[in-house]
């Protein structure tokens, strides 16, 4: 293993310091060799619980080194995973949510991973769902909602990653043009918008390959909370617009063709909402599923018209902006 490797573990927060402060004490259970370099930054996103008391107590223990916590006053996700690359040094830098658990290997997987990948982009492991309270049945079909990743039980190239534990080499961020332009926003404040790790990740896979490991085991822990049906619509609302933002980036022809691409993808998508809900009707489908889907398609429409009225040089930018992933993974295996 490449000892001079060095890996930050950048933690974005937002009034959530119960959650956060279970995923610094398992950070402060990792097993690593002391001459392996990391370090973990607390991004605060203008928290006003208990976050500062919770980040000092772990600093005073002393379990974690170098842990350290810096203010990011502009809100939102991606504004705060900005903050988290511009405030590190390090090659690799691994974005843990401050409500994920890592296993006690989590970091030392990570770094050997990045020290046999040199030339890789960026890399995600496995992502186990911690439901805090047993999930309807139903619920288990949305697993992509909370950033769930089981891609298999070996190391393989892949087309995109989650961003619950997604680790970027800092050259690929950097080269990929993404800390001087953002396209796509990220959880701002309550709000469900999602997107910004889709854009990251699709952003360095033009250029380098994106990889899973399974080695790299995280636990995403589920509040009861987020387990209501109204989260899972609101959530997939937001999802459905990511996925269309996410899509134009992957557009390799003109805006015109898009347009056309899209609107009829969405017009098919909502043709198959009639028969789910006829079935759902006459009891062979749960209702709620259907609403999530509806929500879901609802986004793709939404993020359809945010394009079209979109500022033409910036629409110009997005079309296809990462287009060369297309030819690096089969979205199919």
């Amino acid at each position: 293993m490449n000892i001079e490797l060095s890996m930050d573990l950048v933690i974005c927060t937002y009034n959530n310091a119960s959650l956060l402060d279970l995923t610094l004490k398992a950070i402060s259970r990792q097993k690593v060799p002391p001459e392996v370099g990391w370090s973990v930054l607390v991004v605060n996103n203008n928290c006003t619980d208990e976050t500062i008391s919770v980040v000092d107590k772990h600093i005073k223990s002393g379990k974690i080194p170098s842990l350290s916590m810096v203010l990011e006053p502009k809100q939102g996700l991606t504004s705060a995973r900005l903050c988290g690359v511009k405030n590190t040094t390090a090659n690799w830098i691994a974005f843990v949510d401050d409500d994920c658990l890592l296993q006690e290997d989590w970091v030392l997987q990570a770094i050997r991973f990045a020290s046999e990948h040199a030339d890789c982009g960026a890399f995600g492991g496995r992502v186990v769902l911690d439901w805090q309270t047993p999930p309807p049945p139903w619920a288990l079909n949305y697993g992509y909602s909370f950033a769930e990743q089981k891609l298999g039980v070996n190391p393989k190239q892949v087309s995109c990653l989650v961003g619950a534990g997604l680790i970027v080499n800092r050259s690929a961020i950097v080269n990929s043009g993404w800390t001087d332009k953002q396209f796509l926003a990220d959880r701002v404040g309550k709000m469900l918008i999602s997107g910004g790790d889709v854009e990251i990740a699709l952003r360095i896979a033009a250029n380098c390959d994106l990889w899973y490991n399974p080695k790299c085991k995280l636990k995403h822990v589920i509040p009861s909370a987020r387990i209501s049906k109204k989260y899972f619509r609101d959530i997939n609302y937001g999802l459905g617009i990511s996925k269309l933002l996410g899509d134009t980036m992957l557009w390799p022809g003109s805006f015109l063709t898009w347009l056309i691409a899209s609107v009829i993808a969405a017009l098919r998508s909502s043709f198959r909402i009639v028969p789910q809900a006829l079935r759902a009707a006459i009891g062979r489908m749960e209702m709620i599923e259907v609403a999530i889907n509806l929500s879901f398609l609802l986004g793709n429409w939404v993020g359809i018209s945010t394009i079209i009225r979109m500022n033409a040089q910036t629409r110009r930018t997005l079309l296809g902006c990462a287009s060369a992933a297309v030819r690096r993974v089969d979205f199919g295996e």
